[in-house]
């Protein structure tokens, strides 16, 4: 009686979706999105599958959908373990991306180089913090300054531009004009770093993800599409 009790008020917690893939168990996680117009199907850096359901859609339509859709995630998890790591420390000799560019990181007394870049720190094993807080300079300087051409360029109106630490996204924009960049696009190239300022510009004449929003991306950038492609295949040395 006692245990039955105790299993009533503490019932074991459900066991997680999965998909099995060749010898890979692929953990599923499910998002409803009320604007999204069908099933979408992402893989996580951290190995789960990421089903988003439409409005209308149901749980069971969605996993029917990621089962439908093995092959292509077994793509992706190659394509994934293909793609260079983000190195946990930055040494002498790590390569960096820098503009586009990877850069050798070099180390002499209390300077650090890569490329034309000079910073003077404190030595250490690691010197990513360093760096790191020279491109988070440099993105403070140059990346505000480049959304206000661009929006003047464009007619469009900006109250504000701020540059952050997002973990998650490249950028957003507020309904009040406030454009937020993520630091790291000091990294990437200038069409993909244009790319990212465009689509943020271009939410303020569409708040959303429709159709219409990706015709005036399109309109504001017309190769966005090479910019995607490069971000996602580069994303992992950039967080």
């Amino acid at each position: 009686m006692i245990f039955d009790r105790f299993f009533r008020l503490n019932p074991a917690p459900p066991k997680p979706d999965s998909l099995q893939i060749g010898a890979r168990s692929v953990p599923l996680q499910f998002v409803h999105h009320p604007r999204a117009r069908r099933y979408l199907l992402r893989l996580r850096s951290d190995g789960v599958a990421r089903v988003t359901i439409p409005r209308r859609g149901s749980l069971k339509a969605a996993r029917d959908f990621a089962l439908r859709n093995v092959n292509w995630l077994e793509q992706q998890f190659k394509l994934q373990a293909d793609r260079p790591k983000l190195a946990s420390e930055w040494r002498a000799g790590t390569e960096i991306y820098f503009r586009g560019d990877l850069f050798r990181i070099e180390t002499e007394a209390d300077k650090i180089r890569f490329g034309t870049e000079l910073v003077i720190a404190d030595q250490a094993n690691d010197v990513k913090p360093a760096l790191q807080k020279h491109l988070r300079k440099l993105a403070q300087y140059e990346l505000p300054a480049r959304v206000l051409e661009l929006a003047s360029l464009h007619g469009i109106e900006v109250t504000r531009v701020s540059i952050r630490n997002q973990k998650s996204r490249w950028g957003s924009c507020s309904r009040r004009g406030t454009i937020s960049l993520n630091w790291r696009l000091i990294q990437a190239p200038e069409f993909v770093r244009d790319y990212i300022i465009l689509h943020e510009l271009a939410h303020r004449r569409q708040m959303n993800h429709s159709d219409k929003f990706w015709h005036e991306v399109e309109r504001l950038c017309p190769d966005y599409l090479t910019a995607e492609r490069w971000l996602k295949a580069n994303q992992s040395v950039l967080r």
